[in-house]
């Protein structure tokens, strides 16, 4: 059985609004997908859609070949933390997960191992009322851990985590990856899903906007510039604007677009201006992000 989650003409109305708009995807396992899209762009109605806490209102969505409400023993084809809090607060960690597992008809072992893989081991006793937002996540990614399935989805898993523990989640994502599992992540932190991230799903307004691989989508959408530095910055910058190149200038060194590292080195070379620093960049995922959903935020800051 494919372990992909697959949607088609997926689309979710609520009375007028259109909160998730004829998406057509899949999340295929042995990579981390990462799911991005501004404010109200539709990822949570996504995911909600796919564990069948909501109806589309058009087009499918299945886990595995089949929707969610099908599946034979769901917590065993496909773990999710959607809502770190949605957790009873008088009940301890480990009878939390017990509670879990038991609907689910796993054992306790399993808790006890699932525990010590997300860093609970020594506070399974403790109420999870008095947890914080991050170890709140570790429980909750602990419960999609239970059935051991071969597909996992998170909503925004590293809100509150300290820089260890988005390190740890880090790495575990991409070796669930590494072991064969469907794997999508929903989170704003760009930089992160920088790190984390080998394929891309980008929604605004509910819509697809790119379904890509994530170097595919830097090289596609970003720009390139190179960053270089001289001891004669002006007469290298007369050099290069009449190449046709674009500058800016940074902290004693030029930003140049439209030409590239190797242009700007014959360049200088052949006029005899030794450079100190020639250093190709391209944009961060957070700046082609931003440029790419611009007209897709909902809620955006007055200019």
């Amino acid at each position: 059985m494919s372990k992909r989650i697959e949607a088609r003409g997926l689309t979710k109305r609520y009375g007028d609004k259109i909160a998730v708009d004829d998406l057509t995807f899949s999340v295929e396992p042995g990579r981390v997908t990462g799911f991005l899209g501004p404010n109200g762009a539709g990822k949570s109605t996504t995911m909600r859609l796919v564990l069948g806490l909501d109806s589309p209102t058009a087009g499918t969505v299945t886990v595995s070949g089949r929707r969610y409400a099908d599946l034979v023993g769901p917590a065993h084809a496909v773990g999710a933390l959607l809502d770190a809090r949605a957790v009873h607060p008088g009940r301890t960690a480990a009878n939390h997960l017990l509670a879990v597992a038991q609907t689910a008809g796993i054992g306790r072992k399993r808790v006890d191992e699932v525990l010590g893989e997300v860093g609970l081991a020594n506070v399974a006793g403790r109420r999870a009322g008095t947890f914080s937002l991050g170890m709140s996540q570790r429980l909750g990614i602990a419960a999609a851990l239970l059935g051991d399935p071969p597909v996992l989805m998170f909503d925004e898993p590293v809100n509150g985590l300290d820089p260890e523990g988005i390190r740890w989640i880090r790495t575990l994502m991409r070796d669930l990856a590494a072991e064969g599992r469907t794997v999508l992540v929903s989170s704003h932190l760009m930089s992160e899903m920088a790190l984390t991230a080998q394929h891309l799903l980008v929604i605004g307004r509910g819509r697809l906007i790119a379904d890509t691989d994530i170097e595919d989508f830097l090289r596609t959408h970003g720009t390139e510039s190179v960053l270089v530095r001289s001891a004669e910055p002006d007469r290298l910058a007369r050099l290069l604007r009449r190449a046709g190149a674009d500058l800016e200038s940074e902290v004693d060194a030029l930003v140049v677009s439209r030409l590239t590292a190797r242009e700007i080195g014959k360049l200088a070379a052949a006029e005899g201006i030794a450079l100190s620093e020639l250093h190709p960049r391209r944009g961060s995922l957070e700046d082609v992000f931003m440029a790419l959903t611009n007209d897709a935020v909902e809620y955006g800051v007055p200019a």
